[in-house]
């Protein structure tokens, strides 16, 4: 949840086109929540009721695999600077945790680009095709933290909570009356401004489409309450009914009003609810009294801190918080119908290497998922040159397995590439393996960049005007002779790059030059000003005025995933309006390995 507080002008609106069926019968309260953390009781889904009633249906989401996102993702965050900052490596990786997850469910992924997002970076937006178009309930939760730590339940318990509801949903692939849509925000810990450029690139009809949006950020506090975003609203309707069934009171989310990716679909007129736990905000003695917990003490004590790791996690709230959304899924977007015949797909390993002139063989694996077992065809698809993939047999019954071969002639493309693998039955599922081709002759090294110095004219660097200079503005770091991007304070984009051919087996390459970054912007918190660093139109890396220091700092970035390829790699710099950034570069070098 972001830390900033925007004042709002709350309307109430009716959710319209949704049905809420409720058991009859009486449902028998749970027992209050233990201690932060404690593993979760046994609670039904939802207590036993006759066939008619939707909520018979709603699966119980284990919890055990929701925690295991949250060890992915905390995982993430420690092999990238410690945080899952949006535009960092981290955010980067943990959007492609999920769109692979995804994916290999059976989901088609959406990445949508921010570009007027703080930390531009990207929206995950993944639809389940069931149910009419224009009769959508979305769910969503901001992907992103803050950089203090790896905002585990701020809010990768959000996250993990709806990535795991997702995929339980494709498994059990259920006759659907609504088409459901779920999202993971980006930028959201600098204003809501994912989801607030997701909101904004809808027409008014796809607006209209949306029949109510439902939030989750901060789901699995330790010392948390059970909050809903508009408590008394149609739309918090199957949200509190299930807590309501556990006998847990819920309270309005008061804390959390216009903090949270719930606030731009509220102000585009779409109905909106979700759950929360609370974040920094005390509870009170009467919360305490019917929740357990600490009185007095944050909901979170370690919001927006290091400490929000997976020891940050209360087991109960987090699995209320996810049975609490498969039943509201199940309420408003699922027929109490006998789901039809499905599969999955799978492969082990997911990943592997094959010299050039050999194979190697995979396993794939096939599962009826709900009716009964089908014929399946199998294929490969994103096969490199010279790399073929066979299968015996080429069709199997949903159920069983198959060989996948995969062979790279003498003269196959080297690198890293992503082979999908794709079952067609009444259905369309599909799998991922990552596959790695290398050169049987090894890689010869060497250095690849020409006239990285700069010394020796511009050859065979392109580059905007200027940027190549001896100026004494800004020193080179050896000789006299450095790149200069930027340095104007006005709007201005300035761009350098040269093109490589990265020898066949070199998957270690390396990309490094000296930067210094130069800035008159005042902002600590602020990128106004930006160098990317691209290998054609993939961003490698990127710096901002935030990473202004004395001196040259040499910066390096692997380009192995290109060996055995042409490619250009692009400095480009940008500027806003005011106040200059300057980003010097000098001595650069791709050592090929």
């Amino acid at each position: 949840m972001t830390g900033r507080t925007l004042s709002a002008r709350i309307a109430l609106v009716v959710c319209t086109g949704m049905t809420l069926t409720l058991a009859t019968q009486p449902v028998a309260a749970s027992p209050s929540a233990g201690p932060a953390g404690a593993a979760p009781k046994a609670v039904a889904a939802v207590p036993a009721a006759p066939r008619d009633v939707v909520a018979l249906a709603a699966p119980d989401i284990s919890v055990t695999n929701v925690q295991a996102h949250l060890t992915q993702f905390n995982s993430i965050a420690s092999s990238n600077g410690g945080n899952r900052r949006a535009g960092s490596a981290g955010h980067t990786a943990s959007v492609a945790y999920v769109k692979s997850r995804l994916q290999a469910a059976g989901y088609t992924v959406t990445e949508q680009r921010c570009t007027s997002c703080t930390y531009p970076s990207n929206n995950v937006i993944a639809e389940w095709p069931g149910g009419p178009a224009d009769q959508v309930v979305m769910f969503g939760a901001h992907l992103d933290g803050v950089s203090a730590g790896p905002g585990i339940n701020d809010n990768a318990s959000g996250s993990s909570a709806l990535l795991e509801n997702a995929l339980v949903l494709a498994q059990r692939n259920p006759t659907m009356t609504k088409r459901v849509r779920f999202a993971w925000w980006t930028d959201e810990e600098q204003g809501l401004n994912g989801s607030r450029f997701y909101v904004n690139s809808l027409s008014a009809t796809q607006r209209g489409y949306i029949k109510g949006y439902y939030n989750f950020d901060m789901v699995g506090s330790t010392n948390g309450g059970y909050f809903i975003n508009r408590l008394t609203s149609t739309t918090a309707a199957p949200l509190r009914a299930y807590w309501d069934s556990l006998g847990l009171q819920p309270e309005e989310n008061v804390e959390g009003q216009g903090r949270s990716d719930d606030y731009p679909f509220q102000q585009a007129g779409i109905p909106t609810s979700g759950y929360a736990a609370g974040a920094s905000a005390r509870k009170t003695s009467a919360q305490a009294a019917k929740w357990g917990g600490t009185a007095n003490a944050a909901y979170d004590p370690c919001y927006h801190r290091s400490c929000d790791t997976t020891a940050n996690i209360s087991a109960t709230v987090l699995n209320r918080s996810a049975d609490g959304v498969a039943y509201a899924i199940w309420q408003l977007a699922v027929s109490d119908g006998a789901p039809g015949d499905d599969f999955s797909v799978a492969v082990s390993p997911t990943s592997g290497s094959v010299a050039r002139g050999s194979s190697r063989t995979v396993t794939v694996t096939t599962a009826t998922t709900s009716g009964s077992p089908q014929a399946v065809a199998l294929s490969a698809s994103g096969l490199p040159s010279g790399v073929t993939v066979t299968f015996s047999p080429s069709s199997v019954t949903s159920g069983g397995s198959s060989t996948m071969t995969v062979s790279a002639s003498a003269s196959a493309a080297t690198g890293a590439f992503t082979i999908t693998v794709t079952g067609t039955g009444s259905q369309t599922r599909t799998a991922t393996y990552a596959l790695t081709v290398t050169g049987t002759g090894g890689c010869a090294g060497g250095q690849l960049i020409v006239n990285g110095g700069f010394e020796n004219g511009s050859s065979p660097w392109t580059a905007s005007s200027g940027v190549i200079t001896s100026s004494p503005g800004q020193p080179a770091r050896t000789g006299t002779w450095k790149a200069w991007l930027g340095g104007y304070g006005s709007t201005r984009t300035e761009s350098l790059a040269q093109t490589v051919t990265l020898p066949a087996g070199c998957t270690a390459s390396t990309l490094s030059f000296w930067l210094h970054i130069d800035t008159a912007e005042t902002t600590s918190s602020t990128a106004y000003d930006r160098l990317t660093v691209r290998a054609g139109s993939t961003t490698l890396a990127t710096w901002s005025n935030l990473n202004a220091a004395p001196g040259y700092v040499q910066r390096s970035v692997n380009v192995g995933a290109y060996a055995g390829r042409t490619v250009s790699l692009t400095f480009t710099g940008t500027e806003d309006a005011s106040l200059q950034t300057s980003f010097v570069i000098d001595d650069v070098t791709l050592q090929a390995s």
